[in-house]
């Protein structure tokens, strides 16, 4: 199965970690504007926060919340790493690639105490490392990256939330690349504040990050904000009193996330989108060995979500022109992002299908050929 060609025309197909491709009816749900005020907005902005409540399958009776926040998810984590950690409290991130670098780069900027536990970036944390250094006392969160979209590596997230409810840490985890596709189940994980955007699985447009946190920890960010606009308490607030958004949403992301849910629903949920994503995933992955082209992750560690390839040997592949040859017939990768070898990434989410691999594939086919590699 591939797109329909009315959603093929002048548009190139995004094989990244988003932003990604989206669907014709996402596309025109942004069509019509919307006041920050309009009660239909309102109303659109209070579904969004209770399907993704029933998408993590918990809620408020459970004692969950769901924040929104404007900006990249990059954002929705500093808004969490900067509101939710107070000034005595002590973070430990681990990390096993740029994302989770990056996690620590905001606990400097924000002057909170912190360590990091570094892993290789083809390597899942050690549980015995981290009990290990936990076990030194006096920190008081843990912070991880599931879907390391630097390498394309999923992290397992239940032992570590275990161990962060053994040492009374409050447990942050990155799932931007994961959620919505990948199987997260935030009680039996001990995930405390889950943080997503809305241009990754759920397969809607940049604009907006959501953090689905436990209400008694959100109401403790009180007071603690280190930021006005990424205020996460102040926000939550805003949201509960009368639906509205402390500064100007970004309407259109959200009526376009609206209608993405809707389709993530008639897909068959996370589970149905999951199975789509492998399929994209093996297909690829059997496509590109049978051009010699290499994972960089040992196979049982490979995520579904974005896939790492190693240059090849040849001294005739060059990546800026692979890159512009692929371009050029319609399909857009990722270079790498790895500190010790030369790679490009493949991302196999997005509205995309099996019918758009192959298209890649034979695209991939074709450059190769007339790079001479």
């Amino acid at each position: 199965m591939k797109r329909g060609t009315e959603e093929m025309v002048g548009e190139k197909l995004l094989f990244t970690p988003g932003p990604l491709t989206t669907s014709l009816t996402v596309k025109q749900a942004m069509l019509k504007d919307y006041g920050s005020r309009d009660l239909h907005f309102v109303k659109i902005v209070q579904d969004i926060r209770n399907d993704l409540l029933k998408l993590a399958d918990v809620s408020k009776e459970e004692g969950y919340e769901t924040v929104l926040m404007q900006g990249s998810g990059t954002f929705g984590v500093e808004s969490v790493i900067s509101s939710a950690i107070g000034p005595d409290d002590k973070l430990l991130v681990v990390i096993n690639g740029v994302y989770g670098e990056r996690i620590a780069k905001m606990a400097a900027i924000h002057h909170i105490k912190s360590h990091t536990l570094m892993f290789e970036e083809n390597e899942w944390p050690d549980t015995t490392a981290v009990r290990d250094e936990l076990m030194k006392g006096g920190y008081t969160h843990l912070a991880m990256i599931h879907s390391e979209t630097t390498t394309g590596i999923i992290n397992p997230l239940e032992p570590i939330g275990h161990l962060a409810e053994e040492y009374h840490c409050t447990f942050i985890v990155d799932a931007m690349s994961s959620f919505g596709a990948v199987p997260i189940d935030l009680k039996k994980c001990k995930i405390d504040f889950l943080i997503s955007s809305s241009n990754k699985c759920i397969e809607g447009v940049p604009g907006f990050s959501f953090v689905i946190c436990k209400k008694d920890l959100l109401q403790k960010c009180e007071g603690q904000a280190r930021t006005l606009s990424l205020d996460l308490y102040a926000q939550w607030k805003g949201l509960e009193n009368d639906g509205q958004f402390r500064f100007t949403p970004p309407t259109h992301s959200l009526v376009a996330f609206h209608q993405a849910l809707a389709e993530l629903e008639k897909e068959g949920g996370i589970e149905a989108r999951a199975a789509r994503y492998r399929k994209n995933h093996e297909f690829l992955k059997l496509g590109m060995r049978d051009m010699s082209f290499k994972l960089y992750l040992p196979e049982e560690k490979q995520g579904y979500i974005i896939s790492t390839y190693l240059y090849p040997a040849s001294p005739r592949f060059n990546f800026k022109t692979f890159y512009e040859m692929l371009n050029d017939r319609g399909f857009i990768i990722y270079p790498g992002k790895l500190t010790k070898a030369n790679c490009f990434r493949i991302g196999n989410i997005g509205h995309i299908f099996g019918g758009d691999i192959d298209e890649l594939l034979m695209a991939v086919a074709e450059v190769k050929r007339e790079m001479g590699f």
